[in-house]
């Protein structure tokens, strides 16, 4: 598509806007505008037209090998989650890959409890966190797990290895039977059709075959979104549309840098000109951080990744530091029932932070953590307005954000999360996203069938 003409738009608020596409890019931006032969038009009625969404924190492979996976989530007790996982087709080779585990389906699992629901196949589960995989033995012995070396390879008293391991998908990876990375075009369509534009790969520490894969998508159209990866290595050539991100550090609450480590590591990092993306979820790894940052410095572009509990005392830290957040809301809509029953009460005031973080001058992005936490943005911008869990009970509903604020935070460019929203102006790139109705209707009802239309570069790759 090289010339397209939105009639009759809505654009910052002003209605009966008309708005030229050419050649990737907006040209006109006014009322009135002719259309001239050869010439796509489309006529809007009064739908809203805005710049396309960016998730500023997802995992694109793990989100399509999640989409294969049994949803142990869904399962409501032990009996249920022994069904699925036998009637799970497996891969290739024949193993069961679970997703979305927590402890309220049937408890602390080990590889023998494992054995206990399925001990025909070689069957791993992960954790809904993303940091545990849990193996059953024929796994465990599949990938050499007594005999394994890996730190976060979890032992019993004796000294057996318990089947759980933590933070070491690579290493499992490479012990697995060989498939190589999994096909990103369901991801693409699934982002195009939620208006999403953009998108931040935080996965750390890429292989060398998962950003080779990636960059193919990106180039083959499969994945048309602009993409930005954290875990990519640094010198990486960027292209328009895959570029490189600050290094991701995951400060890992199963195993904690010490202050000084972390030190040395952000100093290293920041030499090779690269800013840092510091995966935070408790408060003992923020304040860490934080006390990193006191000894050697911030620089521009660093970022705190989820942010999940910030005492009251570090959002001057964090302005003081030029820190952004980029957190997930979604989260309390999906589990904030949980985190009402099992998170000290203390502490739920300091869960997922919005409205306090945006009046102490913190920039603020907002990500789905996708495939862990729900993809949806529109679903996302609904949970930081009212804070609601499936229950219908409130969760901090002193950091609740208005509509505008909430869509602000998926408006910020890639490489500038919680800056400036981009705005539909000539001169643009023309990634777009058309809605149904006017914003305010939408934003008083967010949903995903809101969107008509997503253009990425003027290409329409849904609608």
């Amino acid at each position: 598509m090289t010339s397209l003409l939105l009639r009759d738009c809505e654009v910052d608020g002003q209605a009966g806007v008309d708005v030229h596409v050419v050649a990737g890019v907006v040209a006109e931006v006014g009322r009135g505008l002719q259309p001239t032969p050869g010439r796509l038009v489309v006529d809007v009625r009064a739908g809203a037209l805005l710049p396309g969404l960016a998730d500023h924190h997802l995992h694109l492979h793990a989100l399509t090998a999640h989409a294969q996976s049994v949803r142990c989530g869904r399962c409501t007790d032990a009996t249920g989650l022994a069904r699925a996982l036998h009637a799970a087709a497996g891969d290739p080779h024949g193993w069961v890959r679970g997703v979305g585990y927590h402890e309220g389906v049937a408890g602390d699992l080990d590889r023998d409890t494992l054995d206990a629901l399925c001990a025909q196949r070689p069957v791993r589960l992960q954790h809904r966190s993303g940091a545990l995989w849990v193996l059953n033995n024929l796994a465990a012995a599949a990938v050499g797990l007594d005999t394994a070396t890996h730190p976060g390879v979890e032992r019993d008293t004796a000294g057996r290895p318990t089947g759980r391991v933590w933070r070491a998908d690579d290493w499992l990876r490479e012990r697995l039977p060989a498939s190589g990375p999994p096909p990103l075009s369901g991801v693409g369509a699934d982002l195009s059709r939620l208006g999403i534009t953009a998108v931040t790969d935080a996965s750390p520490d890429l292989t060398e075959q998962s950003v080779r894969a990636i960059a193919e998508a990106v180039q083959g159209g499969q994945l048309p979104q602009r993409v930005q990866l954290l875990g990519a290595p640094t010198g990486m050539a960027a292209t328009e549309r895959l570029t490189v991100g600050p290094y991701k550090i995951v400060l890992a609450d199963s195993g904690l840098p010490e202050p000084s480590a972390l030190a040395a590591l952000v100093t290293e990092v920041h030499g090779q000109g690269r800013p840092i993306a510091a995966h935070c979820v408790s408060r003992e790894a923020l304040l860490i951080l934080l006390a990193a940052l006191e000894e050697v410095g911030a620089r521009p572009g660093d970022r705190v990744e989820h942010a999940a509990l910030v005492p009251v005392e570090s959002l001057t830290e964090l302005r003081r530091h030029g820190l952004r957040v980029i957190t997930q809301p979604g989260f309390l809509a999906d589990r904030g029932d949980d985190y009402l029953a099992h998170v000290d009460a203390r502490d739920l005031p300091d869960l997922y932070r919005c409205r306090t973080l945006l009046d102490a001058g913190v920039p603020l992005a907002l990500s789905s953590d996708a495939p862990y936490g729900p993809l949806d943005p529109w679903a996302a911008l609904a949970a930081a307005v009212t804070r609601r869990a499936e229950s219908g009970a409130v969760v901090g509903a002193a950091e609740r954000l208005t509509p505008a604020e909430a869509l602000a935070g998926y408006l910020g460019p890639l490489d500038d999360p919680g800056g400036p929203a981009r705005r539909v102006r000539p001169g643009v790139p023309a990634d777009l996203v058309l809605l149904h109705a006017p914003l305010a209707e939408v934003l008083a009802a967010p949903r995903a069938d809101a969107v008509r239309m997503t253009l990425v570069g003027g290409e329409r790759v849904f609608g």
